[in-house]
């Protein structure tokens, strides 16, 4: 398994999501644990600029979880978690 970090804007959200929300919460956590235990990151969606150096992942149809994987020290850095409109909107 990888190392990871968790962004304090998604740390944020995830606590909102955990008393609001706990089977979106669920789903959430449940797609973190399959990035970082993946074999190949670099499958998941590469975003277009301004944000290229980021990947992204549809999580319950329209929500989007965003990521960034730095394959020199094998860690993944996840940074925001929200509807599809305002993550690309």
């Amino acid at each position: 398994m990888r190392k990871f970090e968790i962004e304090q804007k998604l740390q944020k959200n995830l606590t909102k999501l955990f008393h609001k929300d706990r089977k979106r919460y669920e789903i959430l956590m449940k797609k973190m644990d399959e990035i970082l235990a993946c074999a190949d990151v670099d499958h998941y969606k590469n975003l277009r600029r301004p944000m290229q150096h980021l990947k992204s992942v549809h999580i319950d149809s329209h929500f989007v979880l965003v990521f960034r994987y730095e394959p020199a020290t094998d860690r993944v850095f996840f940074y925001d978690f929200d509807h599809h409109d305002k993550i690309f909107g």
